[in-house]
């Protein structure tokens, strides 16, 4: 099972990014991705992640400003992030869980892409 991330950027305050996450060898629709975030020096914490009955949680700081979806055909978990803040800054990961269920620690996910840089200009 692998998990490839993209879509990553630098943008300005208030502005939108997209990014995809393409699981192989599992599949989406049946199990939990997520999304998590880390800044240099901090734990990485819980972005958004969807069950695999497609339901979808969020963290407080991006509810209203973030949308998680999936797309069965291409096997692709994506994050669309409006309104994005500098706060925001930071690497995102995609991650892959045999749950049926989504879980908040990075503990439940046993495969993670490598990471993506999203910084956001004041």
């Amino acid at each position: 099972v692998t998990v490839v991330e993209s879509g990553g950027g630098l943008v300005q305050a208030g502005n939108s990014l997209r990014l995809s996450c393409r699981v192989s060898g599992r599949s989406v629709d049946s199990y939990v991705t997520a999304w998590f975030r880390q800044v240099v020096g901090k734990e990485r914490e819980f972005v958004s992640g969807l069950s695999w009955g497609g339901t979808p949680s969020y963290t407080d700081s991006v509810k209203g400003r973030f949308t998680i979806s999936r797309d069965k055909a291409e096997n692709s978990v994506y994050l669309q992030m409006n309104s994005l803040k500098p706060e925001d800054t930071a690497v995102y990961f995609c991650a892959s869980s045999l749950r049926a269920t989504v879980v908040f620690s990075t503990d439940g996910y046993d495969v993670w892409g490598q990471g993506i840089q999203v910084t956001v200009s004041s």
